[in-house]
């Protein structure tokens, strides 16, 4: 009998992960994911601006692949029955399976955030901020991480008659080095974007944030960029996960407490051999997802899969379509001074974007 490997999600390490596991180990390879077309998620805050996203259906990606697409939402995962549920009442069964059902943002964590914040992290989410912002003056964009960053700097750019506004608990640009926080202030100052630095949220409100000393932040929509979430389904399967509820993976992404599972991209909790975590991110997602599926075809052939080992190369970051941020950084992911920026930044950041619509089609393209 042909073996079975299922596919949990359809973003940008499921997808590659599918094609990868298709083309390395002779299975047979079922994708389920809840829509029929592949999001360019780091894409979601210029669709909310009001640019046009590429349409990339699924069926389209995967021709001439052999993976078979299950378009519908999993509901649930019977990790002893090996078998998946979903909204449309399918179970479907698999004999290995990899876990890649990403994150979306965790409204949860601030009273008022579900009711009254919009976020970037789905194309239904994306879509709902677009069509806010067309009768909006001001919005407060929340989180000075690089969703954030990005968000902000697209929306002022795409829409100078906007008053932007970023809040965050740390300083703006905290992860960069002087050079790379200095250039970031700049950009915001041209751009017109107010920053309000060490600011903690205390609720969202229809009109606006209002913060734990108290202070008001007036906005017509607020664009939530401060943590996020995954599925609790991993936990409800009752697979070991960390405190957030991502898949706890060894060294070559194979779940801990069920073998027969790997889990790949936001989904899982992944660590470089010094313990550090690694953040989410395609920079980490696109090339551990080659590695987890490379060990997933070697112990197929009786053979004993590498570790995992990754090194930072730099973060990219966009500040609208003319110009952006490239922070070079250690192999920790800690800030070196180099930087990159302007309009050259902004076409290698782009370079970036565009590559990985090219893996998804090529997913065998070395990418770490």
């Amino acid at each position: 009998m042909t073996l079975h490997i299922v596919v949990a999600g359809a973003g940008y390490t499921g997808l590659g992960a599918a094609k990868l596991a298709a083309r390395w180990t002779g299975a047979h390879v079922t994708l389920v994911n809840a829509h029929d077309k592949f999001v360019e998620r780091v894409r979601l805050h210029q669709f909310a601006s009001g640019q046009t996203l590429r349409d990339l259906p699924l069926s389209a990606l995967l021709e001439g692949t052999g993976v078979e697409l299950v378009v519908d939402r999993i509901t649930g995962i019977d990790a002893d029955a090996h078998t998946l549920r979903t909204a449309g009442g399918r179970e479907i069964p698999y004999d290995k399976l990899i876990y890649a059902l990403g994150s979306r943002a965790d409204l949860s964590t601030v009273p008022g955030g579900a009711e009254h914040a919009y976020t970037v992290t789905s194309l239904e989410e994306a879509r709902r901020l677009k069509e806010k912002l067309s009768d909006s003056q001001t919005v407060a964009v929340t989180g000075g991480g690089l969703t954030g960053i990005e968000a902000a700097a697209e929306l002022a750019e795409t829409n100078p008659e906007l008053k932007v506004r970023l809040v965050t608990n740390g300083k703006l640009g905290e992860a960069l080095s002087e050079k790379g926080r200095r250039y970031l202030q700049s950009v915001f100052a041209r751009l017109g974007i107010e920053v309000r630095e060490n600011a903690r949220v205390a609720e969202v409100r229809a009109d606006g944030l209002v913060l734990e000393d108290g202070a008001h932040v007036a906005a017509d929509t607020v664009v939530w960029t401060a943590g996020f979430a995954v599925s609790p389904l991993a936990r409800e399967a009752g697979f070991a996960v960390d405190d957030k509820g991502r898949m706890l993976v060894d060294e070559t992404l194979r779940s801990v407490s069920h073998p027969d599972v790997v889990a790949v991209g936001d989904a899982a909790s992944m660590r470089r051999p010094d313990g550090q975590e690694l953040r989410m991110a395609c920079a980490t997602g696109l090339p551990t997802m080659q590695r987890a599926v490379k060990g997933l075809a070697a112990r197929l052939k009786g053979k004993e899969p590498k570790p995992l080992r990754f090194t930072y190369l730099n973060q990219c970051i966009s500040l609208g379509r003319k110009d952006g941020l490239i922070q070079f950084t250690h192999g920790d992911d800690s800030p070196r001074e180099a930087i990159l920026t302007g309009r050259l930044a902004a076409r290698y950041k782009e370079i970036i974007v565009r590559g990985t619509v090219v893996f998804e089609r090529r997913p065998t393209i070395p990418v770490g």
